[in-house]
């Protein structure tokens, strides 16, 4: 079937026949999209709708075929490349399952090996630069102490997180941005020693917010602009008290 939707994007990608909007695309270009589909297919399976996560899944397999056509077009690789690719991958990095599991060195190290094989030999080598802050920031923490370099304990993070508090409070307008990255750094940091995943954390407090304060507009109706916040927040605490 996927020979099907190979077929139909080479179609808009065609330069004489192709799709306006298609055929000027780079890989540069189309990568927001790319980022979308990912977090749509994230939110799809959050709120459990097979439907949906098999539509989201059709739009993130999509990009994955239009990045493979831009690359086919330029001599790079093509999407069969991209598929032999991640199949010799998995294989590698299953020796237990594909090869003699008696000498299987286990997924870290072989993870390690591909990192040693790599030009950048540091030790935060491959981290995507694209990926969220706080999912980048947890796992440059994360390579960081598998090297040694972390607290020993959570009493660290702790009182660095009041450390850039306070540096916050007394930067002055041209530093106060770069204060708050290291106080967001900080926090991050500070979640990872108590085990709690920083991006699916925010993602909690944005629906928790989010629920509510639609929860307050639909209480105060058309009368909501005009209140005061006063008012507003009362029935915030009225919507968190009822569990919303």
């Amino acid at each position: 079937m996927i020979e099907r939707l190979v077929a139909i994007m080479a179609r808009l990608r065609d330069p004489v026949d192709g799709c306006e909007w298609d055929r000027v695309q780079t890989w540069a270009t189309i990568a927001p999209y790319t980022i979308e589909e990912a977090y749509e297919v994230a939110d799809a399976i959050q709120r459990d709708d097979p439907d949906d996560l098999k539509d989201e899944l059709g739009d993130l397999l999509l990009q994955v075929v239009f990045h493979s056509r831009i690359a086919e077009e330029a001599g790079a690789f093509t999407l069969a490349d991209v598929v032999a690719s991640i199949a010799d991958k998995m294989e590698r990095r299953h020796p237990h399952i594909f090869g003699d599991a008696s000498h299987s060195p286990g997924w870290e190290a072989l993870k390690a090996a591909e990192r040693a094989s790599r030009p950048d030999k540091s030790a935060l080598a491959g981290v995507a630069v694209g990926l969220p802050a706080l999912s980048r920031a947890d796992k440059l923490q994360k390579r960081a102490a598998r090297v040694g370099f972390d607290w020993p304990d959570v009493a660290g993070p702790l009182a660095k997180v009041h450390e850039e508090i306070d540096e916050v409070r007394e930067a002055g307008a041209d530093t106060v941005a770069e204060e708050i990255g290291d106080l967001l750094f900080a926090v991050t940091n500070w979640a990872r020693h108590l085990g709690v995943d920083p991006e699916a954390a925010l993602r909690n407090g944005n629906a928790k917010f989010e629920t509510r304060f639609r929860a307050i507009e639909a209480d105060a109706g058309d009368a909501f602009a005009g209140m005061t916040l006063d008012q507003k927040e009362a029935l915030w605490q009225a919507v968190k008290h009822r569990g919303g």
